[in-house]
């Protein structure tokens, strides 16, 4: 396994121009609802609700709106996918596996919840088929699950960028308000990171990308189920 990662790592850096750009995004709204949800959540539907569903739910929503970020690229043809398939990286103990939630525009949390708790279980168990590895169009991984404040993934070829999960953490932060007038607030807070190939995408779509991932997060307004 390491040395097929090593291969995939070298051959994605030497094929595309890395560029990444990082954004500070507004978690409490999400926070306070998976607070409030997560006991009757799991009970209801036999999965832990964590902050993975609502990345991957924000992260469909922007694909659709910037469809650039959802394509690979074959010799000088931009190929558009036309589903939203993200791969969501588990680490092993034993390095580093990143099986791929079919179809995210068409699930819900619920959908993606339970699809992403099924698939990290059977990754852990060596329990997955090759397929659910396969036909992935964009990454989420987290390494702020270690305390990371934000890191720049490599692009897992053939996709043309990967978006990473900083530590979501409370901090001190300026509120402005309608007035004008501004405050402090302990708000809770993630940064997330978009490395992308700058063959294919241009820094400004890319900032609006995540710009719209941002909205989505900081507005969440979409039924748990």
């Amino acid at each position: 396994m390491r040395v097929k990662i090593a291969e995939r790592m070298v051959q994605s850096k030497h094929t595309a121009p890395h560029v990444a750009t990082v954004f500070q995004v507004d978690m409490t709204r999400v926070a306070k609802l998976r607070d409030k949800a997560k006991s009757p959540f799991e009970a209801q539907h036999g999965v832990k609700l964590t902050f993975t569903p609502f990345l991957v739910r924000a992260a469909a929503a922007a694909l659709r709106a910037f469809p650039i970020v959802n394509s690979s690229l074959d010799g000088t043809n931009i190929v558009y996918k036309r589903d939203i398939n993200i791969g969501v990286a588990v680490a092993l103990d034993w390095g580093l596996i990143v099986p791929v939630v079919m179809h995210c525009e068409e699930k819900n949390i619920v959908g993606v919840a339970r699809s992403i708790a099924d698939l990290a279980e059977r990754a852990r168990t060596k329990k997955l088929s090759p397929d659910e590895l396969q036909n992935g169009t964009f990454t989420v991984t987290n390494p702020g699950n270690y305390g990371a404040l934000f890191a720049t993934p490599i692009i897992n070829q053939p996709q043309v960028a990967i978006m990473g999960v900083g530590n979501i953490h409370k901090t001190p932060v300026v509120i402005t308000d309608e007035h004008g007038s501004d405050s402090i607030a302990i708000r809770t807070v993630v940064h997330l990171s978009l490395s992308f190939d700058h063959r294919v995408i241009d820094g400004a779509v890319a900032d609006q990308f995540m710009a719209h991932v941002k909205k989505t997060l900081e507005g969440w307004n979409e039924p748990l189920a």
